[in-house]
């Protein structure tokens, strides 16, 4: 009997942190999507904060050169993390998922492409 409380119990936990990373995942997309709509209204990058969203957000040029991002604004991706730039510059105008590795997490976040050419994006880590 106690050991089938400790599966009901475990079962119970995966489904609601599987609830809590497909909640995130919609907030991510959602904050993505709105950035790069207004990206493609007319907004600059300058008009966005990295911080002002949970997780925060990114805005990148192709090149890899990222213009919002909490700590590396003004740094190069593809010179700094290459296999990160790689995973991130797959992202399309539909938007898209991507994983990679950032200074050893396992981290997933949505990336979409601008009728600009910017790479906005946000995700999570494992």
């Amino acid at each position: 009997m106690k050991g089938l409380s400790v599966v009901l119990s475990l079962l119970a936990v995966l489904f609601l942190a599987t609830g809590v990373i497909a909640a995130d995942k919609a907030a991510i997309s959602k904050n993505v999507d709105g950035i790069a709509a207004a990206l493609d209204g007319g907004k600059t990058a300058a008009d966005f904060k990295a911080d002002a969203y949970t997780p925060y957000a990114f805005i990148m040029e192709q090149g890899g050169n990222l213009l919002v991002h909490p700590s590396l604004a003004g740094q190069n991706l593809k010179d700094k993390a290459a296999p990160v730039y790689e995973a991130v510059a797959k992202a399309t105008p539909e938007g898209v998922w991507v994983d990679y590795e950032w200074q050893g997490a396992k981290k997933h976040s949505y990336v979409k492409k601008t009728k600009a050419g910017l790479i906005v994006g946000s995700g999570y880590s494992d």
